[in-house]
């Protein structure tokens, strides 16, 4: 079933840079946990699901999709690695939609295979972010994953900014994926608000 995404894509490291922003607007975010304990996981991603819940916001857990399962959340993220060991049919079968990363051809005819709720592409520019083996995608790449993908949502990321959003959207992103521009901004709940007015006009 195709979903409409909401064209501003929030993703945070930690549930406590998350509660501030939701209130702000945001309804689509990402909690993206690494290296932390079982323990600390589940207790992050509950809180999530919880606080998303009460702003009227859509969860999407990055990679743990087991505890995503086990604690009723709804949507995840897996990276290619990732959906080597998921269980797409359990996934199926309790109703959890997922969203791909995807870098080059090859991983994008994978990812639609499984018939995602979207696939990423990215980093769409230079990131600071993660230090990648994959160089910026740019524009025209996004014009062609978008061609592809048909009716898949396409979620754009890395190095965007609201200033390169027109461009990105006019080249077939169907969302735009966010983490440095407002985890690093001296102000980051100004900084969404920035980009919840400039992705507006896109939803």
């Amino acid at each position: 079933m195709t979903i409409r995404l909401d064209p501003f894509y929030l993703i945070v490291g930690d549930v406590a840079r998350m509660a501030p922003l939701l209130p702000l607007g945001v309804k689509l975010v990402q909690l993206r946990l690494k290296d932390l304990p079982e323990a600390a996981l589940r207790d992050q991603i509950a809180r999530a699901r919880d606080l998303a819940a009460h702003h009227g916001a859509q969860l999407v857990v990055n990679d743990h999709w087991r505890i995503a399962l086990d604690l009723g959340c709804d949507f995840v993220h897996l990276g290619q690695e990732d959906m080597d060991s998921a269980d797409f049919a359990a996934l199926g079968r309790h109703g959890i939609r997922y969203g791909l990363s995807t870098h080059d051809e090859a991983e994008l005819e994978r990812a639609l295979s499984h018939s995602p709720a979207y696939v990423a592409l990215g980093p769409v520019y230079p990131t600071l972010l993660k230090k990648m083996k994959w160089g910026p995608q740019g524009l025209d790449r996004v014009r062609a994953w978008k061609a592809r993908a048909g009716h898949t949502p396409l979620v754009g990321i890395g190095g965007l900014t609201p200033e390169r959003l027109p461009a990105l959207f006019a080249a077939g992103a169907d969302s735009a994926a966010v983490v440095t521009d407002i985890q690093q901004a001296a102000d980051p709940a100004a900084r969404c608000r920035d980009w919840i007015a400039a992705t507006r006009e896109h939803a």
